[in-house]
């Protein structure tokens, strides 16, 4: 398969760590203290913080180069085993303090406690780091620096070896003092390390205006922030910005996610493709790892898969069984409802938003012109199959659009086998869902969600025309 991000090779610097969990049961109280007591039954080890990033480039099949410091301990030869398993080529300087090393205490998916175990790497090591700097460059695309604050990067040395190349250098932050990373091309803080750095933002318009006074302060190309479950913002030395609203549905963990925005970022600048561009292929992959548990990554296939997500009409039975192939792939859960939706209304829409709730994908199968009149007579629909199609597929809920002709949609439901079936309606029981034992049958689900009172498209006709049947317009 092609790459999504062909790029020569990225180079990452920055703090490295070794994630480490020790899953388990806690079910009595310690004798000791008011306490749990957790019985381990798995030792789990994962690269972290700048490591990490390398991670997500790496799950993209971008080549990439760690560069960093370690101790001369364990947790180092953990780090270089994990990272061998991942094809990340890496040079780990061996210093006297400990590689860093965070331990989280798992039980149920809950963290217990974390320990710490770090000390401060000293600025001598920092800046023979940086003396590999022109090798380690030579060859490379783009320079991500991910910063933690714990002493291992000289920004200003690695900036300046990148610029003189002609290398993109996008860095994570980290503090207040971003005076250190003065000539980078673009800075990806969150909104809560940006407003440390530039003060409350209380409107769109004001981080526009303190972005671009930070970019020029510091001779920057651009910042792209993230903003939670705002999505994200770009904004360039020019003062222009894009913004992109958050794209995901639930939301299991934030751990990781900014690695996983800056390595996808990079990759696609690396790939040659303009901010704007990198920035919403960095969104996209944002919404698919906050919708994971831990530290995680996003790999090329679920992001190309994800890229089709919203794929609005799909005019034909191929595009549907590629759609349907797609998103199983990326490992998506396929919401499949269907309807008239002749004249969208508010019942409509808060209907299509809570079954989308219900999965990553929403499919919605309209009935044709044809069908329409057959089961709503012959002054139906108001709007053809065509307009139908194009406002569902201009609402954020819905993900993909396909017509039928039938009577009922029992031949898509054959297609597609959604792992969700959803109708909206007084059904008295889900029994009398059209198609609900073939779903049952392959072990999906069918649900019925309530209507919204007072709203129904025969209601709306009925108040146009007026009681004789005549338009009131």
């Amino acid at each position: 398969m092609t790459a999504l991000f062909q790029t020569t090779s990225i180079v990452v610097v920055g703090d490295v760590m070794l994630d480490r969990y020790w899953h388990g049961r806690a079910g009595r109280i310690s004798p000791e203290a008011p306490v749990p007591v957790v019985s381990v039954e798995m030792d789990e080890a994962r690269p972290g913080g700048a490591a990490n990033v390398a991670l997500n480039l790496a799950a993209l099949d971008v080549p990439v180069t760690l560069v960093g410091l370690v101790g001369d301990d364990e947790a180092a030869a953990r780090l270089r085993q994990a990272l061998d398993v991942h094809d990340v080529q890496h040079q780990l300087t061996v210093t006297g303090a400990p590689t860093i090393t965070k331990l989280r205490v798992m039980s149920q998916s809950h963290q217990m406690i974390r320990l710490d175990f770090e000390s401060p790497f000293e600025a001598t090591a920092a800046s023979a780091l940086a003396d590999c700097a022109s090798e380690v460059l030579a060859s490379a695309s783009v320079l991500v620096l991910s910063d933690y604050g714990k002493g291992s990067l000289d920004p200003a040395r690695w900036i300046a070896a990148a610029r003189a190349r002609g290398i993109p250098v996008v860095v994570d932050p980290k503090g207040r003092d971003y005076q250190r990373y003065a000539g980078a091309t673009c800075l990806t803080p969150n909104l809560a390390e940006f407003e440390a750095v530039v003060g409350a933002v209380r409107s769109d318009q004001e981080l526009v205006t303190k972005a671009v006074g930070l970019i020029q302060s510091l001779a920057l190309d651009s910042v792209l922030i993230t903003r939670s479950e705002q999505g994200m913002t770009l904004v360039r030395a020019d003062g222009s910005s894009a913004h992109w609203a958050a794209t995901a549905r639930e939301v299991a963990d934030v751990t990781g996610a900014g690695d996983t925005v800056i390595a996808t970022f990079a990759a696609a600048l690396g790939h040659g493709l303009l901010d704007q561009d990198a920035a919403r292929w960095a969104n996209l992959a944002a919404g698919l790892v906050v919708s994971k548990l831990g530290t995680a990554t996003v790999s090329a296939r679920e992001l190309m898969a994800s890229e089709g997500a919203h794929q609005g009409v799909l005019e034909s039975d191929a595009a549907l069984l590629q759609y349907v192939a797609d998103a199983r792939l990326a490992g998506h859960r396929i919401v499949m409802t269907n309807g008239c939706f002749d004249i969208l209304h508010a019942g409509h829409v808060a209907y299509l938003r809570e079954a989308a709730s219900l999965g990553d994908r929403l499919l919605v199968a309209l009935n044709s012109d044809a069908s329409v009149s057959r089961l709503k007579g012959p002054d139906r629909p108001v709007n053809t199959l065509a307009r139908r199609m194009e406002v569902l597929a201009g609402l954020q809920a819905v993900d993909a659009v396909v017509g039928f002709d039938e009577g009922t949609p029992e031949r898509l439901i054959d297609l597609i086998r959604p792992d969700v079936l959803v109708k909206g309606g007084d059904y008295k029981s889900i029994e009398e869902v059209v198609g609900y034992a073939q779903v049952q049958a392959y072990g999906g689900v069918v649900k019925v969600l309530g209507e919204v009172e007072n709203l129904s498209t025969t209601r709306l006709i009925s108040k146009i025309r007026g009681p004789q049947g005549v338009s009131t317009n």
